[in-house]
């Protein structure tokens, strides 16, 4: 007998103590929620804002996620993409060791979005 996984989404940002700045993170889960109504996507921040991913990956469990996805929404590897965030997922990992955690690549690396902000910037 094979058991479905739940699937939840935690878009992982920098954070900013300016409530602006979180606007087009939210846009993405919201847009994420449009294409889909049943799927479970939270927006989570490393610093200066909340939740932080602890807080985000256990209210999408509470939901009944039994895996939560990472989306690091940085457009470089820096230190919170290379260090921090790897220690988070052991972490969380250690805590609900029934659920299965992924990491996603930063979204920087992704050859769609350089595209997309090379059309972009033509434009402007």
């Amino acid at each position: 007998m094979t058991t479905t996984q739940v699937p939840g989404t935690v878009l992982l940002a920098h954070g900013s103590r300016d409530a602006r700045w979180r606007e087009p993170i939210e846009a993405v889960a919201a847009r994420m929620r449009e294409d889909d109504p049943a799927v479970r996507v939270l927006c989570a921040y490393m610093e200066l804002a909340a939740p932080d991913l602890p807080t985000a990956a256990a209210a999408l469990i509470a939901d009944g996620a039994t895996a939560v996805h990472v989306v690091p929404l940085f457009l470089g590897m820096g230190k919170h993409a290379r260090e921090d965030l790897p220690l988070q997922l052991d972490a969380l990992r250690e805590r609900w060791p029934k659920v299965a955690f992924s990491l996603a690549p930063i979204v920087g690396e992704s050859p769609e979005l350089v595209a997309l902000l090379a059309r972009l910037a033509i434009k402007s």
